[in-house]
């Protein structure tokens, strides 16, 4: 079957998430230092990744379930359906956020007050990124919706990150997309004001990997003067998703690999750099043996790359990726027909 060029973009930012993610499971809360004395090394994956692939099946959910039109309740509802899937690998954050919303004791636009820093809405948020391809302005603003469900408040920094990422994906589906427009669309679009701090986090980032020049080089200085007290701060994970990003020159497979070498939130990091070069550069871009690895998988039971025991099977991620191209087209239909209203109004 001939695919077109925007499937295979949906694909490959499908399927390198996923890849992303199961590669730094195993690095996870380490230093480059321990990963190198214990692994070497890593540059391959097992398993169908962590909480990060989980969440993203969630709000992809959200999204068919809806036709593309998400905000914070339709994700609220779909973690509500999905407790007996997923509930045992959600982070602090994202219980927290689940026991208000089933307790009925907020409503889901405020579910994200007082929950600690984390990236669990970055790391999943690539497919708002996906149904709002090539427009990462309207990318960044539908996910400031939909990630309010678990930040906002003191922690509203992390709802920028997903607004990045988000408007990231978006530019990097577009065809005349290359790594230094993604890296400005992940903060162009973001509040002048109430996002300087994740805009500056992914200015100061990326400056230090241009100047750096290379990977290792960045990495040590990161190290030296950047990290934060949680590794899954997104004021870190974010950053550093744009700086391997734009290290790796947007090839998929050295991304990933940097992102699960360089540890501390390795998953997260990988997932998100994931998904953003398999949107840019397509399935075709990624290692053949490594997509049919995962898609000789679809239908058996997980295997959770961190070793959690979760009850659902592998879903088929080509047929996602119809889906989603489903939705985008309906959505870009919706788009078309505003502009012709206002063509006959001029």
């Amino acid at each position: 079957m001939i695919r077109s060029i925007l499937f295979k973009k949906v694909y490959g930012c499908l399927l390198a998430g996923v890849m992303g993610d199961a590669m730094g499971a195993p690095t996870e809360g380490m230093t480059y230092s321990e990963i190198k004395e214990k692994f070497g090394f890593v540059d391959d994956f097992q398993g169908a990744g962590t909480d990060d692939s989980a969440i993203k099946l969630i709000l992809c959910e959200a999204i068919l379930k809806h036709n593309g039109y998400v905000t914070a309740d339709e994700f609220a509802d779909a973690f509500l359906n999905n407790k007996k899937n997923y509930y045992s690998l959600f982070y602090i954050p994202v219980r927290n956020m689940f026991h208000k919303i089933e307790s009925k004791l907020t409503l889901p636009v405020y579910a994200g007050l007082g929950n600690m820093q984390s990236s669990s809405s970055a790391m999943a948020i690539s497919p708002l990124g996906l149904i709002n391809a090539c427009n990462p302005r309207q990318a960044a603003l539908e996910t400031y919706d939909v990630a309010g469900l678990i930040h906002a408040g003191d922690t509203t920094f992390c709802r920028d990150g997903a607004c990045a990422i988000a408007a990231a994906v978006a530019e990097a589906m577009s065809p005349q997309a290359t790594v230094e427009s993604i890296v400005l669309a992940s903060y162009t679009y973001l509040h002048k004001d109430s996002s300087v701090e994740m805009v500056e986090c992914i200015n100061k980032t990326v400056s230090m990997a241009r100047d750096a020049g290379n990977y290792e080089k960045f990495r040590e200085v990161f190290y030296g003067n950047s990290l934060r007290h949680v590794i899954s701060d997104s004021r870190e994970t974010v950053p550093c998703t744009m700086a391997i990003l734009l290290l790796a020159d947007g090839d998929p497979t050295k991304a990933m690999q940097y992102a699960a070498n360089f540890g501390r939130d390795a998953d997260t990091i990988g997932t998100m750099v994931g998904a953003i070069c398999g949107a840019f550069k397509g399935v075709d871009g990624l290692k053949a043996d490594w997509v049919q690895r995962i898609e000789s998988t679809y239908g058996q039971k997980q295997e959770n790359s961190k070793g959690v025991d979760i009850e659902t099977k592998v879903p088929d991620q080509s047929k996602l990726a119809d889906q989603i191209v489903d939705v985008l087209l309906h959505k870009a239909d919706s788009f078309r027909n505003c502009l012709d209203k206002i063509a006959k109004i001029q």
